[in-house]
């Protein structure tokens, strides 16, 4: 079902009133998928009432009243990016579109969500329940950190948007635990995957945020630190003074297991816009994720410019073979279901159904990544059980076909020396739509180093391969690579020499190129901030113009002339 988001529907439920209200920045879609509805159906399967308003009008009380006061706490989310990465571009432009609006235009998520959804709360519900904020935004934004929309150093969150508390990381359990320390009196103070303001300093301290304003050495020692807690086996409680009250941040909730995914997922989503929502039109979003399934969790490729390791962490969770096959049936049986699965992936979809042993016992390594520079050798990648799943989705009444469109790591597969080859065979001859993304990110070997990435010589080995077992299966079927233009580090010298290489290696004018972004808690901000290498403090190069950003696009993507 979906979960309320008018009165009427709430007295439907036969609920006289609401437990928690969430408010999101983005159009309610009942999708797994979706933060919000996976919150939402966790608190409703414990027995909790749900309601949720989505973007609301910002100049009235008309969305934000409209599900009264909750009786436990308000929920707030910016969506699933966040805010200001959804709003403008690497550029600093205003986004004419968003995906996860109805209608598509970007006019209804405002900058900076998670405090304005705060303070619109607060400006209508004078003494409320406590607000409590989650979400990607919320995550990333928890101590204090550098905002390139800015340009300068944030304070955490949670005092900007006056929160009473903020729930990091997924908050699958955390947020029913939460609920019910509220409901049953007890202190929420004390729960993992919790952060809260105390006047007490508890925990390991990080460089205060006067400190890391002032100091980049101190802020690199202090994301070091506080990347360093992020694992749930190894992380310890982490404080940050501001002024004279310290953010708390409690250890991380434990990973779900796969039981509890499985239990998730079986919750029954409707895998659509919702009603009240649709009469402002359709969102985009849903075109990529009403028939995909979402099959694990993490990643382990921890790439400097990503943030998943912050939010999602760095081991990967899996769901069960059963809970996905239940899944695929439900989504068969919708009516506007053409026969073709979409996606069964996640993060990165060939890191279904493997995790090093090592790591899960005892947490993941610091003095060392799973991926970078080379794979692990206790990793010991396996992709016989991706490639079993999609075999057995595929033998399902009514699948026609089954796609996987979420990118892949390619040396995964080339490592894999069991099963590599078999799974790309696989892939190539029947789960590729046209194009198989990947991400090599550039070709030099500096910038890629300062990416965290694999070496590119990688890359032309996988792409033989793929060419090969695609001629042979007499298919027409390509590589989409995906590259980033200005990361730290890169020059236009270094855009130029990737030009020369996908020209004449690739043989292509790449299509997918993005400017980076300098988005909250990832070690590429940390470097785009500081202008240092994060782990040897050498100067490097940081190209912060927004016309030479542009230049350094335009020398990879423009078309090379020829003659007619």
């Amino acid at each position: 079902m979906f979960l309320p988001t008018t009165p009427a529907e709430v007295k439907k439920l036969k609920w006289s009133r609401l437990d928690v209200v969430l408010v999101t920045g983005d159009a309610y879609i009942d999708s797994p998928f979706m933060g919000v509805a996976i919150i939402g159906k966790v608190l409703v399967d414990k027995g909790f009432r749900v309601g949720i308003i989505a973007q609301p009008d910002m100049d009235s009380k008309t969305d934000i009243t409209r599900l009264g006061e909750p009786d436990l706490f308000w929920g707030i989310t910016g969506g699933c990016v966040d805010s200001m990465v959804a709003n403008y571009t690497a550029l600093k432009k205003k986004r004419k579109q968003d995906d996860y609006t109805p209608g598509g235009i970007n006019n209804l998520r405002p900058d900076r969500a998670a405090i304005a959804y705060s303070n619109l709360v607060r400006k209508y519900f004078k003494k409320t329940r406590p607000i409590v904020l989650g979400g990607i935004e919320a995550s990333l934004r928890r101590i204090a950190h550098y905002d390139f929309w800015s340009n300068a150093v944030r304070r955490s969150v949670i005092f900007d948007a006056k929160a009473d508390f903020l729930l990091f990381g997924m908050a699958h359990s955390t947020i029913v635990k939460f609920a019910t320390a509220l409901k049953e009196n007890k202190d929420p103070r004390l729960l993992n995957g919790v952060a809260y303001i105390s006047k007490e300093k508890k925990g390991i301290e990080l460089p205060s945020f006067e400190a890391v304003q002032k100091d980049k050495i101190l802020y690199i020692k202090s994301f070091h630190l506080f990347y360093e807690n992020n694992d749930p086996v190894t992380a310890q409680r982490l404080c940050q003074k501001h002024t004279d009250r310290y953010v708390i941040l409690n250890p991380p909730e434990p990973y779900s297991t796969t039981r509890e995914l499985d239990h998730i997922h079986s919750l029954g989503f409707e895998r659509d816009l919702h009603p009240f929502y649709k009469k402002s039109g359709t969102v985009r979003a849903l075109d990529t994720i009403k028939f995909s399934i979402p099959i694990h969790y993490g990643c382990y490729g921890e790439c400097n410019f990503c943030a998943i390791s912050v939010h999602q962490g760095r081991t990967v969770r899996y769901r069960s073979v059963a809970s996905i096959i239940n899944e695929a049936k439900a989504i068969s049986l919708l009516e506007d279901f053409k026969g073709y699965i979409t996606d069964l992936g996640g993060p990165t979809a060939n890191m279904y159904g493997f995790e090093c042993k090592k790591k899960l016992q005892k947490g993941v390594c610091q003095d060392k990544r799973c991926l970078f520079p080379a794979p692990c050798k206790t990793l010991a990648p396996d992709h016989s059980n991706h490639m079993k799943l999609i075999q057995k989705v595929e033998q399902l009444p009514g699948i026609k076909k089954v796609f996987i469109s979420s990118g892949i790591r390619y040396d995964l597969i080339l490592n894999d020396k069991k099963n590599g080859a078999a799974y790309l065979e696989k892939l190539v001859k029947d789960n590729v739509s046209g194009q198989l993304k990947i991400a090599p990110e550039h070709a030099v070997s500096h910038v890629l180093s300062a990416m965290g990435k694999q070496p590119i010589d990688l890359l032309l080995q996988f792409k033989h391969k793929f060419d090969a077992l695609s001629k042979t299966s007499g298919k027409k079927q390509f590589l989409t690579y995906y590259l980033i233009a200005a990361h730290p580090g890169c020059s236009m010298k270094d855009m130029i020499t990737l030009k020369n290489f996908t020209t004449q290696k690739l043989k292509i004018t790449p299509e997918q190129v993005q400017i980076f972004t300098p988005s909250p808690s990832t070690y590429s901000t940390l470097m785009y901030y500081t202008g240092l290498d994060p782990f040897t403090l050498a100067p490097l190069f940081v190209e912060k113009n927004p016309k030479e950003k542009e230049k350094q696009k335009k020398a990879v993507t423009i078309k090379p002339y020829t003659k007619k």
